[in-house]
């Protein structure tokens, strides 16, 4: 398996992880806390969407499809606190959203030579993440990192084991 590969199997897994989460949700369930003083998942998926965005657009400027205008606005950590499903989207919106910008992110991936995995640069990459593969393996962990809190959710629910 080449690093492309691994990278691409950890996008993939996260994408069918949330998507499995996601898929038999209402937009009203979005709005649900696992806990007090946790994200609820409108706010997770518009945080997960802007963020990818933001570490593709790190590797290559201008590949990312265009957020609806305030969007990363509207997903700050800031905007955790509010409930309103007015300042937010609907599931449909958020799945379209993040479809395009996993089409994206995959499309990048693909478009680099695998040598230019290894590049850094620390005017633009953080330190964290100093690699092209390391700020691309985000986009896969970063979304994983959030599934927790909509399993809590589910169970909340009473929603299906779907993993």
């Amino acid at each position: 398996m080449s690093p492309k590969d691994a990278l691409k199997l950890s996008i993939d897994m996260s994408d069918f992880i949330i998507n499995a989460y996601i898929k038999d949700l209402s937009d009203a369930d979005l709005f649900i806390r696992p806990v007090p003083g946790m994200n609820h998942i409108a706010w997770q998926l518009g945080h997960l969407i802007s963020t990818e965005h933001r570490f593709v657009e790190m590797v290559k400027p201008g590949s990312c499809p265009a957020l609806p205008a305030g969007f990363d606005e509207a997903h700050t950590k800031e905007k955790t606190t509010l409930n309103d499903p007015a300042k937010f989207y609907p599931l449909s919106k958020y799945q379209e959203l993040w479809q395009a910008q996993r089409a994206a992110t995959r499309s990048v991936l693909d478009s680099i030579p695998e040598p230019d995995l290894d590049k850094t640069d620390p005017e633009k990459y953080p330190e964290w993440a100093p690699t092209v593969a390391a700020v691309l393996a985000m986009t896969g962990t970063h979304a994983l990192m959030h599934c927790g809190q909509f399993v809590a959710v589910r169970r909340q629910l009473g929603k299906p084991v779907v993993i």
